[in-house]
Formats: C-alpha cells, structure tokens, sequence
C-alpha cells in the first residue's frame, strides 16, 4: 500500500465525510484503504481540533472541517499538474458516458419497464460490459494516481466492488447505501470536479454526471 502523506490522509477523510454526509467510525479504514489503527489516531486528532464529530457510532464533518477541507484543497490545486489533469479528465468522459449507459440499462429494460433482475441473462450481459469497462478503466486510473497521488485508494476500492460483483453480489453494481461501483465512481468523479475547481450542477448540464 502506498502511504499518502499527512495532508493528503487528512483531505481523504474530509472528503470522504463531505460525499458521504456520515461515516460509521469502524468503516472508515476500508474506504480510505488504511491500517485501523492510523484512521483511529486520525479521526481523534480531528475530533479534538473540532473539525470532526462524533453522533452515535458515526462521524460527521463540522463547520470548522470543511472549511479546513476547502483550504487544503485550494492549496492541493495549486501543485497540480493542471494541464494533464484536463486531459485525464477528457479521457474519463467516455468511461463515464459508457457507465452511465451501463446503469440506465442495470435499472430499466426500457424507457417503461424497471428491471426487476428475474432476467438472468439480461443481467449477465450488463456485468459483462461492466467487467470489461473496468479492466480498461485501471490504466486511467494509474495515470490519474501518477498526477495526484492522494488517490491512490481508488483502485482498491474500485476493486473490492468489482471483485464483490465477480462473486454474484450485484448490490455492489449501484446500491447508494455502500461502497457500490457506482458509489466509487460518484466519489471519484467529484474528487476530479473539485480538483478542476469546476461544480456538478455545470457538469451535469453537459451530461457528464452519472
């Protein structure tokens, strides 16, 4: 596993509070693809300075917290390579209109008619195309953690859904509630908006949100 430094560990757990809304505390290793012990003193250490809070078995980023995230970010923006980062992101649009495809069908058959997965077949052939998009999606990936190193617990995550929907368990295609291929690629998809100082209310007027 590659270590990010401190900051780069600190803006991973901002941000994954701030897509997620609220994290269960014992989750956090597996999405920030980190020993338990480090998220542990981590998350301590936020709490303390008031940037995190505890609700019941969960954790919530506060007021201080994002505005702590938004500074780091800005800082993060400025020691990128910008010019590749756009073009990385040019490259990322067919990926994304072909997930976007991909679950439009997983959901519906038709304009009409939900796809209630009695359809075994129907259904084989959508995780097929998904299997396919992944194994050409890891080489962009690689070059997008070789531009931005903080990312570099995307590939894990991505994997661990591909390898859960590999086993039949095709609530990791696109259920919200868990790190589901969608859910990943929502995450990582609003990382990129962010990192290119652009919003997804504009992203998605140019039919570039899934």
């Amino acid at each position: 596993m590659n270590n990010p430094p401190t900051t780069a560990r600190d803006i991973n757990l901002f941000q994954a509070l701030r897509l997620k809304g609220r994290i269960e505390t014992d989750s956090l290793p597996a999405i920030l693809v980190e020993d338990p012990e480090l998220v542990s003193r981590l998350v301590t250490s936020h709490v303390e300075a008031g940037r995190c809070m505890h609700k019941g078995t969960f954790l919530r980023l506060t007021a201080d917290g994002k505005q702590k995230l938004a500074e780091l970010t800005a800082e993060e923006r400025g020691t990128l390579d910008t010019e590749r980062l756009e073009l990385l992101y040019e490259e990322f649009d067919p990926f994304n209109s072909a997930l976007k495809s991909l679950l439009t069908r997983w959901q519906m058959i038709d304009e009409t008619t939900p796809n209630d997965h009695n359809d075994a077949a129907y259904d084989a052939a959508i995780i097929n195309e998904l299997e396919e998009l992944h194994d050409g999606f890891t080489g962009w990936l690689s070059a997008l953690t070789d531009v931005v190193p903080r990312l570099t617990h995307y590939p894990t995550r991505f994997g661990v859904a591909m390898d859960e929907v590999r086993r039949g368990n095709y609530t990791y295609v696109a259920r919200p509630i868990i790190d589901s291929y969608h859910t990943v690629w929502f995450e990582l998809h609003e990382e990129m908006i962010g990192l290119l100082g652009r919003d997804r209310a504009t992203e998605a007027a140019a039919g570039r949100a899934v």
